[in-house]
């Protein structure tokens, strides 16, 4: 049977390359079914994208859900008390309403979860995968990142209200600043004290360069040891292979119910909303009575099928051409040693119409004639 290449997705190929690049750091696949208990998704609705979620109840009479979300399902059969730490990747669709529809889309997702011993290094190799992640599908993205910890204890400087420290972390994630003053105001707290949040909202930057003035953020509202483990974590940027892709960013927020240190999103250039979002959340581990930490991050494969797909300007590095009376045997050697070179190759009697390639050779007795 014919297997008409165009039909692989950008989708499909960003998945088998994920996935690839999972299994090279150790991580092993998770296998979910399509249903889980209705329950689950219930009691940590906030957590889900949206709380809606298709359910239906099964011959038993048991309330079940097509699944919306595979963390939930992960942190939930994680066996508490294991030694070590546990690293799963997974390649799933879930079911989620269609932004501004009516409807439920199927949508695919790929990511992983570290889930045990969390410490810096562990951290730091999910943000290392999350940044890697971000390079397949495209070499012009953005890891943008923070630590919910620090930004957390410049709230509870602020105030003791939760609800307010709610009022003013959702305006922190908008980098509403003029809308930070007002809250101040109107709760008769000294605009000097919000100064701290303030300062830790402009910054926007290379991690180098931003964390000096984090640590000292840090230091003033008794954080230091989150600010520690950020800047441990983030060293595994150090050197130059990820230099302009990684921004410290404290607009980069989540749930507090949830998540609790790391927290980071991943944009590519051509769309307008982040394509990898993940975090550290021992909160959620918690609410699912668990006392390991964990962090893990997820890829939107159908977020990625919008950017402009255009065709490689090749469809081999080599176009070899040969003659009627060329052996075989002598012409797949010489395929094989330009495939050695890291080349590929297409060979052919004459060019079909449209085949672009490199270079063009004939190959005669003698060796290649390069055109």
């Amino acid at each position: 049977m014919l297997i008409d290449e165009t039909t692989v997705t950008r989708a499909e190929e960003t998945a088998f390359a994920l996935r690839a690049l999972y299994r090279s750091y150790g991580y092993i696949p998770y296998r979910m079914g399509k249903f889980e208990e209705y329950d689950l998704y219930s009691r940590n609705k906030d957590f889900l994208v949206s709380d809606r979620v298709i359910t239906f109840t099964d011959t038993n009479g048991r309330l079940l859900a097509l699944k919306p979300d595979v963390t939930l399902s992960i942190a939930k059969n994680y066996r508490d008390g294991q030694s070590g730490t546990e690293k799963l990747y997974y390649d799933e669709n879930v079911y989620r309403p269609a932004k501004g529809a009516g409807s439920f889309r199927e949508i695919r997702q790929a990511g992983l979860e570290c889930i045990g011993a969390l410490d810096a290094a562990a951290a730091g190799e999910v943000l290392i995968l999350a940044a890697r992640s971000l390079a397949a599908v495209s070499s012009d993205y953005v890891l943008d990142l923070a630590h919910l910890g620090i930004l957390s204890a410049v709230l509870e400087q602020i105030s003791s209200s939760p609800s307010l420290q709610e009022e003013l972390l959702h305006a922190a994630g908008e980098k509403n600043l003029h809308g930070i003053r007002a809250m101040l105001l109107e709760n008769g707290i000294p605009e000097e004290k919000g100064a701290l949040l303030t300062r830790l909202l402009s910054l926007y930057g290379r991690p180098e360069e931003m964390l000096p003035e984090i640590g000292r953020i840090a230091e003033a509202c008794g954080a230091g040891i989150e600010y520690s483990f950020f800047r441990r974590a983030l060293s595994v940027f150090s050197g130059g292979e990820f230099a302009g892709k990684i921004r410290v960013d404290f607009s980069v927020t989540g749930d507090r119910n949830y998540y609790n240190g790391l927290i980071f999103k991943g944009f590519i250039a051509g769309l307008p909303a982040a394509v990898l979002s993940g975090g550290q959340y021992d909160h959620l581990m918690r609410r699912l009575g668990k006392k390991a930490s964990a962090a893990g991050f997820a890829v939107y494969l159908d977020s990625i099928e919008r950017l402009d797909d255009a065709p490689s300007p090749l469809d081999s590095d080599v176009l070899l051409l040969y003659g009627e009376d060329a052996d075989p045997g002598e012409l797949i050697r010489a395929v094989e040693s330009l495939r050695q070179e890291g080349l590929t190759v297409r060979t052919g009697r004459t060019a079909a119409p449209g085949i672009r390639a490199g270079r063009v050779g004939v190959f005669e007795k003698g060796g290649i004639t390069w055109q």
